[in-house]
């Protein structure tokens, strides 16, 4: 390639990956938080790819995640693009807003501490 074919570097780069924003991640870390002090879970993992985002959490650090909180970004228009999958891979809540999504987990928390 020479000097007078320069190419943007747009096109060098890679392809869109899926991630979680900011104020995603605050709702997100906030339950963790409180699932941490009520000893529930101790480990969590962020996955970002093309297309879905995943906060998997863990009880143990060498184990399978007990939940997986996901962000599909194509489901948006349809079912919601968030969604809690359980250790077996069952989905427990699906949605358009994170926060009602979460809820799912917020109720056994409330179970735990009782």
């Amino acid at each position: 390639m020479s000097f007078d074919q320069v190419q943007p570097f747009s096109s060098f780069s890679d392809p869109q990956q899926v991630a979680f924003h900011r104020t995603e991640l605050s709702v997100i870390l906030s339950l963790y938080g409180r699932m941490v002090a009520a000893g529930e879970w101790r480990d969590y993992g962020i996955s970002t790819l093309r297309d879905l985002a995943v906060f998997s959490v863990f009880r143990r650090t060498a184990e399978h995640p007990l939940y997986r909180i996901e962000k599909r970004p194509k489901l948006r228009n349809r079912q919601g693009q968030y969604a809690v999958v359980g250790m077996d891979g069952q989905i427990l809540k699906r949605g358009h807003d994170l926060r009602m999504v979460v809820r799912v987990l917020e109720r056994k928390l409330i179970r735990s501490v009782t």
